[in-house]
């Protein structure tokens, strides 16, 4: 519950594309913001599967010029940031657009940071240390868990010290957020539950995290039980879990980017700085040992966390019983 008399503050990106079909309307935006050649921050991942192809015909069909950057790293780092800034002034770019999962964004953010602040990207790790809005910014995500292209969150890897270092700031909310499922059908099994499993654990960690409050739960709360309803359609390319997934890690981005999250990102962080481990995987690991950590400072959540995985006659049952079951039913579909 939240606290009587307390402000909250909710930041979401200004305009969101959400269903098939929403990649059509990035050109519009490009003209709205007057964006004249915009970087393209991606991977080789969304070269090779042609979803790139799919975005550069959108923009050739309106005579848009653009440069691409596509070497962003699954743990971008440092490096990728400021190759991308140099890339941008070189080519005389004026906005930017992140194709990809977290990946792809996170390092776009960090373009962006370097590119109206200036200085180094460790620099801004931390709450609130970013002074100007970024470059105009269109993020068109292709997997189904970090909701980083609708968050305020950037995550880079410093190689030297061998940190993922974390940067929160409103300004990095990108301006547009387009989630077409389309775009996400190419995606293999296994990228799929590992990002699937990412966007479970926002919504389970946004949901009993300290700064949790009513708004944030109702939309975690959705976001869990559409992702346990649609992950095991999303892994086996089916239209209706892919659809389903797209909006509920899209839902529970809108929440977890306002409240936090919890321990299990923060190890899975480290994980991902000292082994490499993909972000999505590490929260898989990680989310289910964290429950058990938790529960007892839980209070009835996990009550509602077992009725949104689909666990049955969870009024029936003791405390002790639904927590068990909540945490049995993550594992049972990790």
């Amino acid at each position: 519950m939240s606290v009587p008399g307390k402000m909250h503050s909710f930041f979401v990106p200004g305009i969101s594309l959400i269903g098939v079909g929403a990649c059509h309307g990035i050109t519009h935006y490009v003209h709205t913001y007057h964006i004249t050649k915009p970087l393209i921050v991606t991977d080789k991942g969304i070269v090779n599967t042609g979803i790139l192809k799919i975005i550069t015909d959108i923009l050739d069909g309106d005579n848009i010029p653009y440069s691409i950057y596509d070497k962003t790293v699954p743990n971008p780092t440092d490096e990728n940031v400021t190759e991308g800034v140099a890339q941008y002034k070189a080519d005389g770019c004026d906005g930017l657009i992140s194709i990809g999962g977290g990946s792809s964004h996170d390092c776009c953010k960090g373009i962006g940071i370097l590119l109206s602040n200036g200085g180094a990207i460790y620099q801004y790790e931390g709450v609130d240390k970013v002074n100007h809005m970024l470059p105009h910014y269109i993020a068109i995500n292709t997997t189904a868990g970090t909701a980083s292209e609708l968050t305020r969150f950037c995550v880079i890897t410093d190689k030297e010290r061998h940190v993922k270092m974390s940067i929160v700031d409103w300004f990095l909310t990108p301006n547009v957020a387009v989630n077409d499922p389309v775009l996400m059908v190419g995606m293999p099994p296994s990228l799929t539950a590992a990002t699937g499993m990412d966007a479970l654990t926002h919504a389970i960690e946004g949901y009993t995290t300290k700064a949790a409050w009513e708004l944030a739960d109702c939309l975690n709360l959705e976001a869990i039980r559409l992702i346990a309803k649609s992950l095991r359609g999303a892994v086996n390319n089916d239209k209706d879990g892919r659809e389903g997934m797209a909006l509920g890690q899209f839902v529970t981005g809108m929440a977890f980017s306002n409240v936090g999250l919890g321990i299990a990102h923060s190890m899975a962080h480290t994980l991902g700085a000292v082994y490499d481990t993909p972000h999505g995987v590490a929260c898989a690991m990680m989310l289910p040992i964290v429950m058990e950590y938790n529960q007892e400072c839980t209070g009835e959540k996990y009550r509602e966390i077992a009725r949104a995985m689909g666990v049955k006659d969870v009024d029936e049952m003791s405390q002790d019983e639904y927590r068990k079951a909540a945490i049995e039913a993550v594992k049972k579909l990790s």
